[in-house]
């Protein structure tokens, strides 16, 4: 009843919505436009479009410039100047002490945070003349981490190529017509502009046509850390526009709220404006969620954050975790029969699932995706193209990535490449499943006496704990990486402490663990 009352009560409203008038700004307008149609039924929604200073500076590096803002300003000056009641934006082009100042804001939307590099088809080709690759990009954020990261990660068929940066502006389509031209080898874009023009009727077959043809590689979330607060659509009112307010108050999502407001807060700690060198990010993994940044700050010092970690004291106890001797559990026999993969896309569980010519030989003509960096660099030195990972998570945590319109990948075209025990537990989940390797148990003495003496252990997977569990003190506590290991773990009537991925329990083991605990 209450509901209704609030909705008559805007009845006959109008509401100004005024943002950027490139494509991708239009389609956020539409976006909150529809959010605000769905919570009034008779209200209507008049849309303004005006030019940003950024948008006038398009031949200038914005980080040559003084000041900030320069997608945001102009916008939301028009409020202040009452031309408009809404102002719709992006938020990572918003800088902190604006967010964080008088007026009011609604966070109404937010697609996938990360990167993706796009790719002419004839990379390939100049990797192996050992030609320079001319990536564009004008963020000092992607060139500090994406650059490095994609030297490693093209597959390595030659060891003179260099991937090197030249500036490139422009909206989403521009940028791409430039690297279709050949003015560029690759651009790095965030994947979120091009989902929301890919679910665009209007949009969608000039951006599916300048698509054709490319090479992608989704950049991971850990090595490669997307800007504050990517992909969100913020809504900014004026204070004293009590109309505008109540409005936000209903199309606004507390939840992203309160995750991109601690991106913005945990961002001001290292450095603001266009200058910035470090990502800040928001996980979310199964029903978790954890804060990421990474980067240099303003110093040049280089750092790394986890924030919302487990609790784990430690204190006089024993630790111990299997990181330490992660090539010391099992041996690996690779299988004699031939394996023939049917599907055009694998996900390679571990890179020592890819070690016969005959696997590598199908694998270049596959999709790859690969469970970690660590697989996919090793994939990379075989000439292996990789499009991208699941950052650690396990493969559960791609299938949100692989339905996104820039990706559309179904689970039936996917092969999971594995061992014979994995192999079975993916089919039972309904995957298409190949083994092309089965391990044996090591027992070493040593590794079996410091586990019999610790308190806390950290398990990278639950096969390790089968070989030992027998040998274990009482009240022992778990810990793992989350996943299919914790899975398997809850299953068996333990419930482990969890860790994001093995990089998370890292940084937490850094700072929380006194060295004389670990055994």
């Amino acid at each position: 009843m209450m509901k209704q009352q609030f909705k008559n009560y805007m009845d006959g409203e109008t509401i100004r919505l005024i943002g950027r008038g490139s494509r991708l700004s239009l389609l956020q307008l539409q976006i909150v436009k529809q959010k605000i149609e769905a919570a009034f039924d008779k209200i209507t929604v008049q849309v303004i479009t005006r030019d940003s200073k950024g948008d006038a500076l398009q031949d200038v590096p914005l980080h040559t410039v003084e000041g900030s803002d320069f997608f945001t300003g102009d916008i939301f000056d028009a409020l202040t100047n009452n031309e408009a009641d809404i102002a719709v934006h992006s938020l990572k082009d918003m800088s902190s002490e604006h967010f964080f100042g008088a007026n009011k804001f609604a966070l109404v939307d937010r697609d996938d945070t990360r990167d993706v590099a796009i790719l002419s088809q004839n990379v390939t080709i100049k990797i192996q003349n050992g030609k320079k690759i001319i990536i564009g990009t004008c963020s000092p954020r992607r060139e500090e981490m994406a650059i490095g990261f994609l030297q490693k990660a093209l597959p390595q068929l030659n060891k003179d190529f260099k991937v090197v940066v030249k500036d490139i502006r422009g909206n989403v389509d521009t940028r791409l017509r430039k690297l279709d031209s050949g003015e560029y080898d690759g651009i790095i874009l965030a994947t979120a502009g091009l989902n929301r023009l890919l679910n665009s009727k209007e949009d969608a077959p000039a951006i599916k046509e300048l698509l054709k043809y490319k090479k992608l590689v989704l950049l991971p979330l850990i090595e490669c850390v997307p800007a504050p607060c990517q992909g969100a659509i913020v809504a900014e009112v004026n204070p004293s526009n009590r109309k505008a307010i109540e409005v936000l108050n209903r199309i606004n999502d507390t939840k992203l709220m309160n995750a991109c407001a601690h991106e913005k807060r945990t961002a001001k700690q290292y450095g603001v404006g266009c200058l910035q060198k470090f990502g800040v990010t928001t996980i979310n993994y199964g029903n978790r969620h954890v804060l990421y940044a990474a980067g240099k700050d303003t110093e040049g010092a280089v750092f790394t954050k986890w924030a919302g970690l487990p609790e784990l004291y430690v204190g006089n106890n024993n630790f111990f975790s299997t990181t330490d001797f992660m090539g010391d559990f099992f041996q690996y026999h690779y299988n004699d029969d031939e394996l023939r993969i049917d599907e055009p896309v694998v996900y390679v569980a571990n890179y020592k699932a890819a070690e016969k010519k005959e696997i590598i030989s199908q694998l270049k003509g596959k999709k790859v995706w690969a469970a970690g960096t660590r697989t996919w660099f090793e994939l990379a030195k075989k000439g292996i193209w990789v499009e991208g990972c699941a950052d650690a998570f396990g493969l559960e945590f791609l299938q949100t990535a692989w339905q996104m319109p820039l990706l559309k990948i179904e689970k039936k075209n996917i092969a999971v490449l594995t061992g014979n025990e994995a192999a079975e537990i993916w089919q039972a989940k309904g995957w298409n499943a190949y083994s092309s390797y089965s391990t044996k148990e090591k027992c070493l003495p040593a590794i079996e006496q410091q586990i019999k003496n610790s308190n806390i252990i950290f398990w990278t997977s639950y096969r390790q704990y089968l070989q030992y569990k027998n040998v274990l003190k009482k009240g022992v506590i778990h810990a793992c990486p989350y996943g299919e290991t914790t899975e398997q773990f809850k299953a068996a009537g333990i419930k482990p402490v969890v860790f994001p991925n093995i990089k998370a329990f890292q940084q937490w083991r850094q700072t929380s663990i006194p060295s004389r605990s670990v055994v």
